[in-house]
């Protein structure tokens, strides 16, 4: 029930839940009356659906192997590919995790076998401040080497980083070129934030993109 309800950012009905979930109308009632009872911040009424206030955990947390897996394998790939603000947000993260476990899983993340080579943050000295300009949706002034050797010099609205193996890649809109333009951070000389913000919202600009790739691949 709490996993449904925290994939949702809207409201949804006890009718969608039961379907789900596989139970009855009166099950679903019982339920959401259960966990209000026990702190659940579940806000909504039948016939109008329900939703989880945003940054409500109900510990101990409970993962399936597949599950806890996923979270230690990319925290500790965050932890060797992140700047060092980042990495070190990762290894509390895991700390924390591994805190909450129930005692027959609390040693998973000490003991698992997956583990995540070391990657080199030299060519990728910039990734703090691309973070911190992607969060605040600020203009980027760059001085850029392209493919061919030539520098130039861009402001460009960064919305999103993607890790590849073989480079880290910012998705940005470059006012030069008036469309989106994706620049490897290797090829960064430098990158500065002009404490401004950009004209478009970034979930906007990230939609755009997002569907332009799309169509690229059809």
């Amino acid at each position: 029930m709490m996993q449904a309800l925290r994939r949702r950012r809207l409201p949804v009905t006890a009718a969608v839940l039961a379907s789900e979930l596989g139970v009855s109308l009166r099950t679903i009632y019982r339920d959401i009356g259960s966990l209000v009872a026990e702190g659940a911040a579940i806000e909504g009424e039948a016939g109008l659906g329900y939703v989880l206030k945003p940054g409500f955990f109900l510990p101990p947390l409970m993962f399936g192997e597949d599950e806890l897996d996923a979270l230690i394998l990319g925290l500790r790939l965050v932890t060797q590919r992140g700047d060092e603000a980042l990495g070190q947000a990762a290894e509390d993260a895991l700390a924390k995790i591994s805190a909450v476990l129930p005692p027959e899983m609390e040693d998973a993340a000490a003991t698992s076998g997956l583990l995540a080579a070391p990657g080199s943050q030299d060519d990728t000295p910039h990734l703090g401040t691309l973070r911190q300009a992607i969060r605040a949706e600020h203009r980027l002034r760059l001085r850029y080497t392209d493919k061919s050797g030539a520098i130039t010099e861009r402001i460009v609205w960064p919305i999103a980083l993607g890790f590849f193996q073989a480079a880290e890649v910012l998705a940005a809109w470059c006012e030069m070129r008036e469309d989106f333009r994706h620049f490897r951070l290797d090829r960064m000389a430098t990158a500065e934030t002009t404490g401004q913000r950009y004209a478009k919202r970034r979930r906007i600009l990230l939609a755009d993109w997002r569907s332009r790739e799309l169509d690229s691949d059809v």
